[in-house]
């Protein structure tokens, strides 16, 4: 069995591994690439296979570095199934969707600066039909489920606590009657962070591919960087200027939402300050994914879903605004009114957020805050790192607003989340590959793995191709032990009893509730309750079947 790293090998954008077996090829992820004018050409180039010759592929999660070529692989002959979670399947048609518009548009910007010049018309990478036309070879699956792709290929996709519906994917690949155990971590979130569950620990694998993002890292703590928030939002509100927030459609800008609602709570000291202050999402996708997220309560952690049975959903504040349309964007940058907006996309690269800096960044007045990762050779990363004129549009701006990076926003787990999720193994893999890290990152990381753990890390670097070990395989016995043990057996108790509370609770308030006037919005949080229930019966269903293996 060979794996060849195609994407995420040198930086952190592009995630894409192709797997070998005598029987099968097939994909972990099939990302874009950002950052650079010379990364972003890559995208358009051949890919290093044939991708009729794919079978099928498995995807982490929905962020575009590592879902956003899948229309392209589709449109270049891929007819192969994709297997997703449910939830990744949701934020999947936001984000394709979104990806195509935005080349569509700028290849007709473009094209319309060709013609002047008299130059040859482009293409764009691939076009809204095409996107549709991937969304059919879509199949949704749930957490903790065996996918039984056929009796070589089976997979099993674990929470990894990243964004919604992102997940750590368990392969089990029969060849010659041996079984091997490979273990994708895709991007590992933080725990303890608000809205989704902690990354899942494994126990065992042959090999690991893993993320690196911040393997040289600490992040701050979440508390933290919420109260630096607030205090930037005061200090800027109270001299007159904006707080403008570039923010990843999924994950972050509800991330901030949830920790804003929180902190209007349970700080009423801060309350007076805040009253008058408006919170407005301006970016169509991070409103459309929000409702995704609302839709998608069974994947949340305990102490939202507790915020949900209150009656009080954590997406929704009193003084937070959607903003819709073009109009609506447009006068947020002509009212005066001190204000915070949070807008995409996270690394400034398009979107709207690009017009809110413009009209900001030269403002002493106005605070830039970053949430996010920022990869090099983004406006984001110009900023981030100092540089004093940036241009937007082709205009320079010269950057007089102050700038804040709070990185214990973050949705990748830091050097110690890393660690700790290794940590988790039983016993050290045979081969733990890094990816998705800058050199200096996943260098560092290994020595800090070698030093803590004394597992020996392979750092991949560039196109790179291995053939994986064959010394010490999984028995098929020890697979079905593994995916039935009695940790299993308790969790689906725990659920058992979770549905029964919380179905206590539902049938209580909705007789409270009987000849009320219920609001669409406590309807829609009764609904997704009830969502909840059945994709938590059909997940235990799903958990006892893996006892067929």
């Amino acid at each position: 069995m060979k794996i060849r790293f195609l994407g995420a090998n040198s930086s952190v954008t592009g995630s894409c591994h192709l797997i070998t077996t005598k029987k099968h090829r097939f994909l972990l992820d099939c990302g874009m690439f950002q950052g650079s004018d010379e990364m972003d050409e890559l995208n358009s180039r051949d890919f290093d296979f044939d991708p009729s010759e794919i079978d099928f592929m498995f995807l982490s999660h929905a962020h575009i570095d590592h879902s956003g070529r899948i229309p392209l692989l589709v449109k270049r002959g891929f007819r192969g199934s994709i297997y997703c979670t449910d939830a990744t399947a949701d934020l999947l048609k936001i984000m394709l969707k979104d990806s195509a518009s935005i080349q569509e548009r700028e290849v007709e910007w473009k094209n319309r600066k060709s013609q002047r010049a008299g130059k040859p018309l482009v293409e764009p990478l691939y076009t809204m039909k095409d996107v549709e036309e991937t969304l059919k070879y879509v199949v949704p699956v749930l957490y903790d489920q065996l996918v039984e792709i056929d009796e070589e290929v089976k997979a099993v996709f674990n929470d990894a606590g990243h964004i919604l519906g992102s997940s750590i994917i368990e392969l089990f690949i029969t060849e010659d009657n041996d079984v091997s155990k490979i273990v994708f971590s895709g991007d590992l979130g933080v725990k303890g962070k608000p809205i989704l569950r902690d990354p899942t620990i494994i126990k065992k694998a042959d090999c690991v591919i893993m993320e690196a993002t911040y393997g040289n890292r600490l992040h701050e703590k979440n508390d933290t960087s919420i109260q630096k928030l607030v205090d930037i939002v005061i200090k800027t509100i109270r001299r007159g200027g904006n707080v403008v927030i570039p923010a990843f459609a999924v994950g972050r800008t509800q991330e901030i939402i949830y920790e804003f609602n929180r902190f209007y709570e349970e700080h009423s000291e801060y309350r007076e300050a805040l009253k008058d202050v408006y919170v407005y999402v301006d970016s169509p996708m991070a409103t459309s994914v929000t409702d995704v997220f609302r839709a998608n309560v069974q994947v949340f952690d305990d102490e939202t879903r507790e915020y949900i049975l209150r009656g009080d959903h954590p997406l929704d504040f009193k003084n937070l605004k959607f903003v819709r349309t073009t109009e609506e964007s447009v006068a947020l940058n002509t009212n005066p009114e001190p204000k915070v907006i949070i807008s995409s996309s996270g690394m400034c690269e398009a979107g709207r957020i690009k017009h809110h800096l413009k009209h900001n960044l030269w403002n002493p007045k106005s605070s830039i805050v970053f949430v996010g990762y920022q990869a090099k050779g983004t406006l984001g990363y110009s900023i981030v790192k100092g540089d004093k004129q940036v241009s937007i549009f082709g205009e320079k701006i010269h950057v007089e607003a102050e700038i804040y990076n709070l990185e214990g926003f973050s949705g990748h787990a830091d050097k110690e989340g890393l660690l700790d999720w290794l940590e988790g193994f039983q016993k050290a893999p045979n081969e733990i590959f890094l990816v998705h890290g800058e050199e200096e990152a996943k260098t560092e990381f290994a020595r800090t793995v070698r030093e803590n753990l004394n597992y020996n890390c392979i750092v991949v670097n560039g196109d790179m191709e291995v053939t994986l070990s064959r010394k010490d395989v999984v028995s098929v016995e020890e697979i079905r032990k593994e995916l039935v043990s009695p940790e299993v057996l308790s969790e689906i108790k725990k659920r058992i009893s979770s549905i029964h509370n919380a179905l206590e609770t539902i049938l209580y308030n909705t007789q409270l509730a009987v000849g009320s006037n219920l609001t669409p919005e406590q309807v829609k949080d009764i609904n997704n309750i009830i969502i909840e229930l059945e994709k938590n019966t059909y997940r235990l269903g799903s958990v006892m079947s893996r006892e067929s293996l």
